[in-house]
């Protein structure tokens, strides 16, 4: 059964950093893009950044570039998305997405494209 559970969230101040998990279960994690979406209320899910499958090539939007990187460890079923310098609109319920095969980053905010998804972890930035 495929599973991908996301952890890390949590509340910080702006500037502050964040690490996000993501632990994946019942497939395996070198052959799917994973991608990283964040929602927050009244706004439209967006793609915040995807490793793909294979060569692990990266992609993030404009917004966050520089602030977060995305990783994956292939032994432990994880990919990571580190996020430093935590700007007030980054607040928003982070979720991970599994999709198989793809490996590049093209299109990677397609959102229906996706397999399976996690079911998300607040990220919460106040003073």
């Amino acid at each position: 059964q495929v599973q991908l559970v996301e952890s890390g969230g949590g509340l910080v101040q702006p500037g502050g950093s964040l690490r996000l998990a993501c632990a994946v279960s019942g497939f395996t994690l070198s052959a799917y893009r994973i991608s990283w979406f964040r929602q927050s209320p009244g706004k439209e899910r967006e793609g915040v950044s995807c490793i793909s499958a294979d060569y692990g090539f990266t992609a993030y939007v404009n917004s966050v570039k520089g602030r977060f990187t995305i990783s994956r460890d292939n032994d432990k079923n994880t990919v990571y998305l580190q996020m430093n310098s935590l700007k007030p609109e980054d607040p928003a319920v982070y979720s991970c997405a599994a999709q198989f095969g793809q490996k590049s980053c093209s299109r990677y905010s397609t959102i229906d494209s996706y397999d399976s998804w996690g079911k998300g972890t607040q990220v919460t930035v106040s003073a």
